[in-house]
């Protein structure tokens, strides 16, 4: 039964993936010089997310729109991304937006937090 469970959830994640590829629509566009600095600010941010996640989903679309390069780091079963997040996050839930400062890490979760918090930063 969870097997059957797993195969729909993924078989739903992966169609959401695909819709979502196909009506992205197009991404922010910007001075060079101002995607440039915006570029070196996003290389402090990462994405635990898993693929056919549809929060993930809605995540991703809004750093595509936002022509935000943020590394994404796949959160599944047996990856080290997975007890990096445990670990130092706290908890394995995804999307999570890893955010370096100075001298310290911040872990933010739920994908309308992290959305708002790109959209403030960087629209």
């Amino acid at each position: 039964m969870k097997f059957f469970i797993n195969l729909i959830r993924n078989l739903l994640g992966g169609l959401i993936a695909l819709i979502d590829l196909i009506t992205r629509g197009s991404k922010q566009k910007r001075e060079p010089a101002v995607q440039q600095r915006i570029e070196t600010e996003v290389s402090r941010l990462s994405l635990y997310q898993f693929f056919a996640c549809p929060f993930c989903i809605k995540t991703r679309r809004a750093i595509y729109k936002l022509n935000l390069p943020i590394e994404k780091r796949n959160a599944s079963q047996g990856s080290p991304y997975r007890d990096e997040l445990l670990v130092e996050g706290g908890k394995i839930q995804t999307p999570c937006l890893r955010i370096e400062k100075e001298d310290k890490v911040e872990w933010l979760y739920e994908s309308s937090e992290i959305i708002k918090y790109l959209n403030s930063r960087f629209a």
